[in-house]
């Protein structure tokens, strides 16, 4: 059998690949990325050129050179609209690519195997497609994000939705192709939890100094100065940078008050820089007494749960977009109050118990706040009442 030239193997349109790829980190709504970020995520427009190129003939194989460049340039035509993100749907442009890669495989393309999905862009894209696609992964993450993506949405292609908010604006009837239906159960019953947990939760969260509504708290740990004429509570910081984008600098200054050896924080915008952090690889640094501390004091603090936290930001945002804000008593107290009835006291394993450990972090309750620990916990029993709800509906 006479080997047949693949399209990847002799050009590409790089540069539309190339831009179209980099576009898709500015993408938010509808992107995979959205679901759950995950580490080294495949462009979904290069999977799909990839996929597409690997797969069509390259002219070359059956026409003489200048026919051969006039039919690549058609399929490069083809190729650019696919990688196109407001393409992603579009059935005649899907329905292109499927015919080329239909007529360079005599109408049995091979199924798609990525044995290392991970955030299962590869899968997604092929069976966007129109092919047969199959993934694994060691990480349950990285599983459960792929079948969300890929396995879980064909099973309820073209059927309506549950949830009684659409059925009681269109009725149980309309169209519902592909995965629209349980879409609109994914935004309802989505919302249908967020409304809930603000309820049960949301008192632990207060709204910035202007109705701004916070979305982090920064905190640094701190462990208490070894110099016994000292003994300050020491911040533990790398860097005191909140943002170094042009025209919107800010960043965390400490306010070191040596006579009652506190240190307390506030946000700088503007022009200027912050002061070096108080950690680096050699050890830490005591703002209040310029002790420098090793790493096996600040390991040993950790071990006799000595290791507090300290609030040094506030991020917001409201209709002009992402502040910082310095904290006030109030913040510190909110979180204070958060009580969690359950702590996953599961022993630390894998990557996550090689370095933690050392500073006392033990458990998997141990790398979250209470507040943080508290939200889980609701969200954890939602997502139970959340099925109830669904099949009550249904």
């Amino acid at each position: 059998m006479t080997y047949r030239k693949k399209l990847i193997e002799v050009a590409l349109p790089l540069d539309t690949i190339n831009k179209e790829s980099a576009r898709e980190k500015s993408i938010r709504h509808g992107h995979p990325s959205t679901l759950h970020l995950w580490w080294a995520r495949r462009p979904l427009a290069a999977c799909r050129a990839v996929l597409f190129a690997s797969l069509v003939d390259d002219p070359s194989n059956d026409l003489p050179e200048e026919e051969a460049k006039v039919e690549r340039d058609r399929l490069f035509g083809i190729l650019e609209d696919l990688v196109k993100w407001e393409n992603s749907n579009d059935e005649n442009v899907l329905g292109r690519a499927q015919a080329e890669i239909m007529r360079s495989t005599g109408n049995n393309p091979p199924p798609v195997l990525d044995p290392f999905c991970g955030g299962g862009s590869i899968p997604l894209e092929a069976q966007r497609l129109g092919l047969e696609a199959h993934g694994s992964d060691l990480n349950p993450v990285a599983v459960l994000i792929t079948k969300a993506l890929i396995e879980i949405p064909p099973k309820f292609a073209g059927k309506p939705p549950v949830n009684p908010e659409s059925r009681g604006k269109i009725g149980n009837e309309g169209n519902w192709r592909g995965a629209r239906g349980l879409a609109e159960d994914v935004r309802y019953y989505g919302k249908w939890m967020r409304d809930e947990a603000e309820k049960r939760i949301g008192h632990l969260y207060p709204k910035g100094p202007n109705g701004e509504t916070v979305i982090a708290w920064l905190w640094a740990r701190t462990v208490r100065c070894p110099n016994p004429a000292c003994s300050a509570a020491m911040p533990l910081v790398s860097s005191f940078w909140l943002s170094k984008k042009t025209a919107k600098k800010a960043w965390v200054e400490p306010v070191v008050d040596r006579e009652k050896k506190e240190v307390r924080f506030t946000v700088m915008t503007g022009e200027g820089a912050p002061r070096d952090g108080t950690v680096n690889r050699q050890g830490a640094t005591c703002l209040v007494c310029d002790t420098t501390v090793p790493f096996s004091h600040v390991r040993a603090e950790g071990r006799a749960k000595h290791m507090e936290q300290k609030l040094m930001a506030v991020v917001a945002e409201d209709e002009r977009g992402r502040k910082y804000i310095t904290p006030t008593e109030q913040h510190v107290v909110f979180a204070n109050k958060a009580k969690p009835s359950w702590r996953p006291e599961a022993e630390l394993y894998g990557k996550a118990a090689v370095n933690v450990p050392l500073y006392g972090l033990t458990t998997f309750a141990d790398l979250f706040t209470n507040r943080q620990l508290v939200a889980l916990d609701t969200f954890s029993d939602l997502v139970s009442e959340a099925r109830k709800e669904v099949y009550k509906d249904a």
